[in-house]
């Protein structure tokens, strides 16, 4: 029997009322079903998700394992898909029909590309949705200081139900450690830049599902959940500086890639934990310069005027005034007429009816 050109990759984890809809939009692909295969790990599921998954019959194969977390089951995954090309999806988002095939013909293209990635339309529980996808397409590998600082605020378009790889630039990365319950995505999107060309299609190609239980989002939920966050971030920016060290890669362009992951794992260190005001006004600028670094003068304004008070407080006391104000109608209604959030000028975002 021949082997696919192209493995569907679906990781999933009680996701019993998501997971029809994302296996049903990867058999809708135009390809058949010799030319891809149709995996998914399921990551110890404790609902109905392995039962629903299982009523596709012989065109999906199940590979089951107890639960781990993200890296566990895609380093599950990874060594079974037979295809040349894997394409990724959580159970909980699903494609847009044509999604493999612009996919396949972007690494026909470019035969240099290990990495292919696209823009997203978000759905939020009441079907609301907006397009988020970058102005113009690109191609870069990272080599200088300069392609790490487009990376960075490109990363966006790499995530899980967004990456497919050529199965040589995994191979090449290796296992991801297990340490990523979540984000495991990043560290292998990351490594892949490094190792080869990536490509990023202008268009929307995943619907990716805002809802209560998304593993990343919803981390943030309570106490418990932000510590957890912030481990996973503060072990994956270890992994990737210790990754890229052995890649050999230069120290100022590994500082620019890892220093936004500590970033933001160091923000949420300081509002569980505390610090020195000058740890908050470190960390925060590291963040702001990374994502935000093409806001408007009044954003850049507004964002410097909003970090003051944190010269005067510890870090968890800032924190707690930050989320109380943020949480106030008058400051919302005042930040959506005057200073929206930025969106940066590679990206372009528009709301959608359906």
């Amino acid at each position: 029997m021949p082997e696919p050109y192209v493995t569907a990759l679906i990781d999933t984890y009680n996701h019993e009322r998501f997971i029809e809809e994302a296996v049903e939009s990867v058999l809708r692909q135009n390809l058949t079903p010799g030319e891809m295969e149709v995996l998914v790990v399921d990551d110890g599921s404790t609902d109905h998700t392995l039962e629903i998954v299982r009523r596709f019959g012989p065109r999906v194969r199940v590979l089951q394992k107890a639960n781990g977390g993200q890296a566990s089951a895609f380093n599950a995954g990874i060594p079974e898909a037979r295809g040349e090309i894997i394409a990724f999806l959580d159970g909980d988002d699903w494609w847009a029909p044509g999604k493999l095939a612009a996919v396949v013909a972007a690494f026909d293209a470019n035969p240099r590309a290990g990495l292919v990635g696209h823009g997203i339309a978000v759905v939020d529980s009441r079907g609301q949705r907006y397009d988020e996808v970058p102005r113009e397409g690109s191609r870069f590998r990272i080599t200088s200081r300069r392609d790490a600082k487009m990376f960075r605020t490109r990363r966006g378009f790499l995530g899980t139900s967004r990456m497919a790889y050529r199965r040589d630039t995994l191979r090449q990365i290796g296992l991801v450690p297990e340490t990523s319950r979540f984000e495991a995505d990043e560290y292998l999107f990351t490594l892949a830049a490094f190792l080869s060309e990536v490509v990023i299609l202008r268009e929307a190609l995943t619907f990716y599902r805002v809802h209560g239980a998304n593993l990343f989002q919803a981390a943030g939920g309570s106490r418990e959940g932000e510590r957890a966050k912030q481990q996973v971030l503060a072990a994956l920016a270890q992994s990737l500086s210790a990754k890229l060290n052995e890649l050999n890669v230069p120290k100022d362009i590994s500082r620019i890639i890892v220093e936004c992951v500590q970033g933001e794992a160091d923000v949420l260190r300081l509002s569980l934990d505390s610090g020195y005001p000058w740890e908050t006004i470190s960390a925060e600028w590291i963040v702001y310069r990374a994502l935000h670094s093409d806001a408007s003068l009044a954003q850049h304004l507004f964002s410097f005027f909003r970090l003051l008070p944190a010269l005067l407080m510890p870090s968890a006391t800032y924190y707690r005034w930050r989320g109380s104000l943020a949480n106030s109608a008058a400051y919302q209604n005042l930040r959506q007429k005057f200073f929206p959030f930025p969106v940066p000028r590679h990206v372009k975002r528009q709301e959608r009816k359906e």
